[in-house]
């Protein structure tokens, strides 16, 4: 295994050589429903950057694009949306217009030509990317599909409003802001939208569409199952650490719109006027307002809730996670995991000794402190044989998303009419100092795009050398799920302990399928008593919350 994988990366390598020689050539041009466009070559992909698929106008449902007769040059990212930056940027780096999507394909048809005969190539399948940043930031271009569309599928990424621009619910001012709450998500919509009706000009299947996020881009595809204007614009979904649950009710984003009017002396029939508001102004005055009324959610809080989707009956008739799906996305087959340590302050660098582990687990868990540590063991026997590092894994160890994820596999796992799939990713970096940093929130991103050779200036080459094969594995995985629901590999490129015969989850089988260590593993409930220790000691923030709720009722 050891001396293919030295021949994968060299090939790797060899091809990232060969490719930068082709960087920004010319693509051919590619007819939309809004006007010709083209685009470069990214590392011998077709990249089309930059497309608008909505206008915006602030508050409102996303409008069509104006459309355009001279051939649009997409060589370079679009704006990205509104958001806080630690740097001035320009127009064309963020604006409130920034409804603008991303499309790699390998697949484009050729221009006609006379004398130009060409069978049209078998279009294929389609991978929506939502990018991560909660609701409230990020960009697309943090994960670039130049590579993933190597795996025989077309890669689309879109970036939509965000934070007070994409979520202010002014819907209590009349019916004309009635979905001003969700306009965010609606932007996504429309650009689903826009790939049926385009995709298959770039050589992409409208009828075989995946969408896919991690973190925050988690949360948008779980919302997307909860909303009715989605469905039938995509048939699979891949739900990366995402399972942090919006609270967002209607009474509470109702409270926060009209908290927001008032931080800026806007009555409800002038309400038109926040159209006029420079953006820091609404930004700053949205988290007074949040703090006035609903409150503001500190980072790390297992939930959240302020600027993000409501569930208003009509856009979104629930939120996701609670702990499922609406039935009208029960058809939707599901691929949903974390990965090892989250968001967890990791504690590798720190020399620790058991007892100092203990006494600082006695703060979270009390009385279980010991159930915890057998319970870690139990899960996880090979780390458990590393005394050295076993009382910094008790630590760093995720607290917040496999607990909740694992509730809602547990309801929708062999409870619909679709299968549900259930990973976990523990593949670790190393950065060049040698500093050990486990497995991240978002560090399986590279991975899942296959983009490892990006990341040269944070990883020791020695980490990028052994895990390229990780690379290889986990994107050819997520594109098999999107050719056909199931994440199976059946290629002879890898021998028969890579490819494990990973079966649905259900809550008894409590199947799921850990990417990292030296190959594939199949589990069944290994984890099951560690998580549940976990659930009853780290979310009693949404134990209160929920039990509030109830006497609210």
């Amino acid at each position: 295994m050891k001396t293919k994988l030295l021949l994968t990366v060299m090939a790797v390598m060899m091809t990232v050589a060969g490719w930068a020689q082709e960087n920004n050539k010319k693509t051919e041009v590619v007819n939309t429903t809004s006007g010709p466009v083209q685009g470069i070559v990214q590392e011998g992909t077709n990249a089309f950057l930059g497309i608008p698929y909505a206008r915006v106008e602030r508050c409102m449902p996303p409008l069509p694009v104006k459309s355009w007769k001279e051939v649009r040059q997409c060589d370079h990212w679009g704006p990205q949306a509104m958001q806080q930056t630690n740097r001035p940027m320009s127009e064309d780096e963020m604006s409130e217009q920034c409804c603008v999507l991303n499309v790699w394909s390998n697949n484009v048809p050729p221009t006609p030509r006379p004398g130009l005969n060409l069978r049209p190539a078998e279009p294929k399948p389609v991978m929506v990317w939502l990018h991560g940043g909660g609701f409230d930031s990020g960009t697309p271009a943090w994960d670039p599909g130049m590579w993933l569309a190597k795996k025989d599928v077309v890669v689309v990424s879109v970036t939509h409003r965000l934070n007070i621009l994409g979520f202010l619910d002014l819907s209590t001012c009349g019916e004309k802001y009635k979905h001003s709450g969700n306009v965010g998500m609606l932007d996504v919509v429309q650009a689903l939208q826009w790939v049926r009706s385009n995709i298959h000009r770039f050589g992409g299947d409208p009828n075989n569409v995946t969408i896919f996020g991690e973190s925050g881009g988690g949360g948008k595809v779980g919302s997307l199952l909860c909303m009715p204007p989605a469905k039938g614009l995509f048939h699979k979904a891949i739900i990366m650490s995402g399972t942090i649950l919006n609270v967002n009710t209607k009474a509470m984003t109702e409270e926060l719109g009209e908290a927001v009017l008032k931080e800026l002396g806007i009555s409800k029939d002038e309400v038109d006027k926040i159209k006029d508001v420079p953006y820091k102004d609404l930004y700053a005055a949205g988290q007074r307002a949040m703090a006035a009324s609903i409150g503001t959610r500190r980072p790390g809080t297992p939930m959240m809730w302020g600027f993000g989707p409501t569930p208003d009956g009509e856009d979104m008739v629930q939120q996701p996670f609670q702990p499922g799906f609406p039935d009208f996305s029960d058809n939707i087959p599901i691929l949903i995991g974390t990965t090892f340590n989250e968001l967890q302050r990791q504690r590798y660098s720190q020399p620790m000794t058991m007892q100092q582990a203990r006494e600082e687990l006695q703060r979270t868990f009390g009385e279980e402190t010991d159930a915890y540590i057998e319970a870690f063991k139990k899960a996880y026997p090979q780390k458990a044989q590393d005394q050295k590092r076993l009382p910094q894994d008790l630590l760093s160890i995720d607290w917040l998303f496999r607990p909740k994820t694992l509730i809602t596999a547990d309801a929708i796992g062999g409870k619909r009419k679709a299968d549900t799939y259930m990973y976990m990713f523990t593949v670790n970096d190393v950065s060049h100092n040698n500093e050990f940093k486990g497995s991240a929130h978002g560090a399986e991103l590279k991975y899942c795009f296959d983009v490892l050779h990006h990341y040269e200036d944070q990883l020791a080459g020695k980490c990028i050398t052994e895990n390229q094969e990780w690379a290889n594995y986990m994107s050819a995985v997520w594109a098999k799920f999107a050719h056909d629901g199931n994440p199976n590999l059946g290629e002879e490129r890898y021998p028969e302990d890579w490819r494990p015969k990973w079966q649905p989850y259900t809550a008894e089988n409590g199947e799921l399928l850990e990417l990292g260590g030296t190959r594939p593993t199949i589990h069944h409930n290994h984890d099951r008593q560690l998580a549940e220790i976990i659930d009853r000691h780290c979310f009693k923030q949404l134990d209160e919350f929920r039990k509030n709720e109830r006497m609210k009722k």
